[in-house]
């Protein structure tokens, strides 16, 4: 009997061994563009980093648990390839640090991950997937704590009849337990060539060390994109209320006169297309952005790009983009990784992915 039982834990060692198997994987993108920019104080032609993509270096990796559970993690840093630098002083894992766990029951993370917001505008939303000179960076608030949050906790639900549900919370660790702190999800569908994402995000910018006060900044977005096989459509509505809900990209006074002023109350709109043209696809999309505070800074920007596919993993890109402000408006044609510096701009660069 006691050989037997023997014989029965060495088979259970051996068995949960072989489920414990982990795997890692080390990934990338190297991405640098010639960029010129003019229209504003400013106009220059330069070298730069992640026109398309932000240029990067990851580790990701998972552990079988057993039981429908699997641990993973990914850590990961982005780098300037014009300069060999971090793109973030002081930090060397500065997109995206965090450990979770998967179950049949969903995944839950913590650490410093993507919010809802900003994949639904990469995944779903934006022809450009927030790169090039036609990002929708130019004029919806992708930026900031918008993107990426640190101290956070996020869960996504398993798939059912293409809808799933993810949930982020990122703690503001202040004496008050509201200040600082970010919150938001979204449900999303997925369905053959229709996908759809229903989003909110909210977030307070108090400093209790401060004293200063301020209403919730929220972003409330709608919208998604359909495959006709031959052209892709995209399109989005959004609503912007409160303080910091729509911060400037670019926050200095890129046009000279009286600064630009960040509208606490605005309708963001952008319609656009994906289409396989030769070896690359074709990227256009139209974008305005209607305040409706008293300044009535409204904005409105076109942008056209293509990507030319020398393999699966590196393809040549050329996009444009231009903006017209009115009012004093003060917006920027940026990319991926930079606000820009004025009313128009082009990207020529190369992208290579591992």
């Amino acid at each position: 009997m006691k050989k037997r039982l023997v014989v029965y834990a060495i088979l259970m060692l051996g068995t949960n061994t072989a489920l414990a198997q982990s795997n890692v994987t080390i990934y990338g993108i190297a991405d640098a563009a010639i960029v010129g920019e003019s229209g504003g104080t400013n106009s220059m032609t330069k070298v730069t980093s992640g026109a398309a993509s932000a240029s990067r270096i990851g580790f990701r990796g998972t552990e079988d648990l057993g039981d429908g559970m699997q641990a993973f993690f990914t850590l990961e840093s982005g780098a300037k390839i014009d300069t060999g630098e971090l793109d973030a002083t002081n930090t060397i894992f500065n997109r995206q640090a965090f450990v979770g766990l998967k179950t049949n029951a969903g995944s839950l993370a913590l650490g410093r991950q993507y919010t809802p917001y900003h994949l639904a505008l990469v995944q779903a939303i934006d022809p450009f997937g927030t790169g090039y000179a036609g990002t929708s960076k130019n004029l919806l608030p992708d930026n900031g704590t918008n993107v990426r949050v640190s101290n956070s906790v996020t869960y996504s639900s398993p798939k059912l009849s293409g809808v799933n549900v993810d949930l982020f919370y990122s703690a503001g660790e202040q004496s008050v337990l509201s200040a600082g702190r970010q919150f938001g999800g979204g449900i999303n569908y997925t369905q053959g060539p229709l996908a759809l994402r229903l989003i909110y995000n909210s977030k307070n910018t108090d400093v209790v060390a401060t004293g200063v006060n301020h209403n919730l900044g929220r972003n409330y977005l709608f919208g998604g994109n359909y495959n006709f096989k031959v052209v892709q459509v995209y399109a989005g509505f959004e609503v912007d209320k409160g303080f910091n809900s729509a911060p400037l990209w670019n926050t200095n006074n890129p046009y000279g006169g009286v600064k630009p002023t960040a509208s606490t109350d605005g309708r963001d709109y952008i319609l656009g297309f994906k289409a396989p043209i030769g070896a690359g696809s074709l990227m256009f999309s139209v974008q305005h952005k209607d305040d409706r505070t008293s300044f009535n800074q409204d904005a409105s920007e076109i942008g056209i790009g293509y990507l030319y596919n020398l393999s699966k993993r590196s393809g040549l890109y050329v996009a444009y983009g231009h903006i017209w402000n009115h009012n004093g408006a003060g917006y920027t044609v940026g990319n991926n990784t930079e606000s820009g510096t004025g009313s128009t701009a082009y990207n020529l660069g190369l992208r290579h992915t591992f």
